[in-house]
């Protein structure tokens, strides 16, 4: 028997994708906006290809905004595409 893989979609392409080939964004219970490579830190979570066309479409939509009802620094997204650029620890 088949193990069923957990899909995601993405905030910026809108495309439902495995979990594990995304990255995860989480807003913790605090308020605080992180990047979650393991996909275990606690709070609400939003998924994100690691492509940084699929950044720009969820910069530019205010996806990660709304996703979690507040403004998010621009740390965050730096953060994001650094770790696409560099490939990441994930």
């Amino acid at each position: 028997m088949e193990k069923k893989i957990p899909m995601r979609q993405c905030l910026g392409c809108r495309e439902m994708k495995p979990k594990r080939e995304l990255i995860r964004v989480v807003r913790s219970p605090d308020g605080d906006i992180s990047l979650d490579f393991k996909g275990k830190a606690s709070g609400r979570g939003a998924y994100i290809c690691p492509d940084s066309a699929c950044l720009k479409k969820a910069v530019k939509a205010k996806a990660l905004e709304k996703a979690f009802s507040m403004s998010i620094p621009p740390e965050i997204y730096d953060k994001l595409q650094e770790q696409m650029e560099g490939g990441g620890d994930g």
